[in-house]
């Protein structure tokens, strides 16, 4: 076993030890401008640098947290005193990463469908970024369900995407997080997205094992399966975690060391009590850890209280780190929704 192969497996098994998961904050500047607005908060690069200074320096933060994904501007900004943000997260104990795809675009020939953009010059780019002190990437792919989509033809581009980018990740020596997000926008039925998820992962793994991807140095970060959020039937908790997990039963090998599950629109509190039922139910009979790579789910709640008034920093990082808590309890299958009135009471 090489030196490379070994750090890649170290790495990703850290990522998702001690019941602790990711925190993604990683919005290309469209969709955090987008944000922004809705917050009320002037888009500039002095808010967005405020804003992830208020989450990287977050006491305690390193507690329910083992690793940070950040953007290209992220990575290279500083905290107002001076201080890089890589080294706020690796004095925290955190794990540092980056978002290196280029976003999505329209699969030619395909209506309604997209692909990811971003492997052009993707090598030279790994290199800069891990020299800057990354240790993991992340990729995201994402699958409309609609009539007659996701085609096959979408499927198997995307997939093919996802293995080239996660072997140059690996080539690079750094951990790749594979990101096929099956859209929660729709009217689609609890069976119908479990149909589409399994079809996606199987197609997904079929390529990182012919791209010769090292399954023990890669986590997968699917999206729960769920009813369409315009589905006339939502279901329990229940439903969901069994759904979620027969369905990675039936695709994702077990080497892999775990699956942190992005919230894909979910609210934070049913982002958290969906990931405690399934680690309640599961945790000791699926071979990979279940943990969490949540953005909005736990920041979103600080973002709404900073509104970028220095005067709300502190509120909104108790509520930043009590949100991540959660999250952790939730790995553990201790997840209760007396935490949240716990803290509404505070």
């Amino acid at each position: 076993m090489t030196m490379k192969t070994q750090q890649l497996k170290d790495v990703a098994r850290k990522l998702v030890a001690d019941t602790k998961g990711l925190l993604a904050m990683d919005e290309s500047l469209p969709t955090i401008g987008k944000r922004f607005e809705k917050a009320g908060i002037p888009d500039t690069e002095e808010t967005r640098r405020s804003y992830r200074e208020l989450i990287l320096t977050t006491l305690g933060l390193g507690e329910p947290i083992s690793g940070v994904i950040l953007f290209d501007e992220t990575i290279r900004q500083k905290t107002k005193t001076g201080t890089s943000f890589i080294e706020v997260i690796n004095e925290a104990g955190i794990i540092p990463g980056i978002k290196v795809d280029k976003g999505t675009v329209d699969l030619a020939g395909f209506a309604g469908e997209k692909i990811t953009e971003g492997l052009d010059g993707l090598t030279e780019r790994l290199h800069e970024y891990s020299q800057m002190g990354s240790l993991f990437a992340k990729w995201r792919a994402v699958f409309n369900v609609g009539e007659n989509i996701p085609s096959q033809g979408c499927i198997e581009a995307n997939a093919f995407v996802l293995a080239r980018y996660a072997a140059l990740c690996q080539e690079a020596g750094l951990v790749p997080i594979v990101e096929p997000e099956v859209l929660l926008e729709g009217s689609h039925s609890l069976k119908r997205c479990a149909e589409v998820t399994e079809e996606v992962l199987h197609q997904v793994f079929r390529q990182l094992h012919l791209m010769r991807v090292i399954p023990e140095g890669m986590l997968l970060k699917p999206s729960m399966v769920l009813p369409g959020k315009d589905s006339p039937q939502q279901e329990s908790d229940d439903k969901i975690a069994e759904a979620t997990v027969n369905c990675l039963m039936h695709t994702v090998p077990a080497a892999i060391p775990g699956i942190v599950f992005l919230s894909g629109g979910q609210s934070p509190e049913l982002a958290s009590a969906r990931l405690n039922r399934m680690n309640l139910r599961y945790r000791n009979t699926v071979p990979w850890a279940l943990s969490f790579s949540y953005a909005r789910a736990i920041h979103q709640p600080a973002m709404d209280i900073w509104k970028g008034k220095e005067e709300n920093v502190s509120r909104a990082q108790k509520t930043l780190l009590h949100r991540a808590l959660c999250n952790k309890s939730a790995r553990s299958g201790e997840y209760k929704q007396s935490m949240e009135e716990m803290k509404q009471q505070a």
